[in-house]
Order: C-alpha cells, then structure tokens, then sequence
C-alpha cells in the first residue's frame, strides 16, 4: 500500500458508528457507503447523488437496509452510509460498484474491515457494539 491509502486505511480502523437505534448482531449485515469514490473527497451534491443510487441499488436487493453515520472518533468527518443484511459477495460487489476501497462487515458482533482492491485484506475490528453512538437524530447533512 502506498502512503496515502495506508494512511486512509487507518482512518477506517478508527471509525465509529452513529445510529438511532440499537442494531441486533444476530444476522450478519454490510456497512457501505458510495461517498467520496476511491477515498477522493467529493462535494456534498456529488455525493448526495452517489448516495441516491446506492439507495436505489440497495432497494432493488429487497433486503432489511438503514442509515448508519461513519464518523472520525471526534466527528471531523463524516459520511452516511447504509447497513445492508447481504453476504459478503453481494457487499463487495456493491461496493466496488461505487469504487469504495473497502466495506464494513458484522457478524456476531465483531467488525470486520473488507479491502474491495484486495481479497485477502481484512481485518478484524473487535466488538461492533464498542464502536456506535446511538443518537437521537442523525447530523442534517445525511437527509
């Protein structure tokens, strides 16, 4: 890896999560976002219509979805995203269509971080539940 995506690797580990209700690990479920392609920051109407046809994909799955927020640890950045109860193909493959770099994954309440450039990257996160904010409503931008 170079510099760059080292440095935005780590940016992933260090994520967390904000939701406004508590999620239930008993099934397994994707975190995917289509903000800001191959870790290139985009403006917020680039991203708005991304995240539209993420949506629209995702619906189409006929599968339990919501909005989660992935946030820096002191919220300097953030991006919406969707939990999304898919295998892991159907994830990586969603995923990779928005030209994410990677996807979260969650089963038995522990995180995974899934490489979309390379399979065999993944890393384990620990415990999911140590990672959310529940929240009474999500930040404005996410509307």
């Amino acid at each position: 890896m170079n510099d760059g995506l080292e440095q935005l690797w780590q940016h992933y580990l260090d994520c967390c999560f904000l939701l406004t209700q508590p999620l239930s690990s008993a099934l397994p479920f994707a975190i995917i976002t289509a903000h800001n392609p191959q870790g290139q920051e985009l403006e917020p109407c680039q991203n708005r219509l991304l995240d539209r046809a993420l949506q629209r994909d995702i619906e189409q799955l006929l599968v339990p979805y919501r909005v989660i927020i992935g946030t820096a640890p002191d919220h300097s950045h953030m991006e919406k995203s969707w939990v999304l109860f898919v295998s892991h193909e159907q994830a990586s493959e969603l995923a990779s269509k928005y030209q994410q770099n990677a996807y979260y994954y969650v089963q038995e309440d522990v995180l995974y971080l899934v490489s979309c450039r390379d399979s065999r990257q993944t890393e384990v996160m620990g415990p999911f539940s140590q990672r959310v904010h529940i929240v009474s409503e999500l930040p404005e931008f996410c509307d």
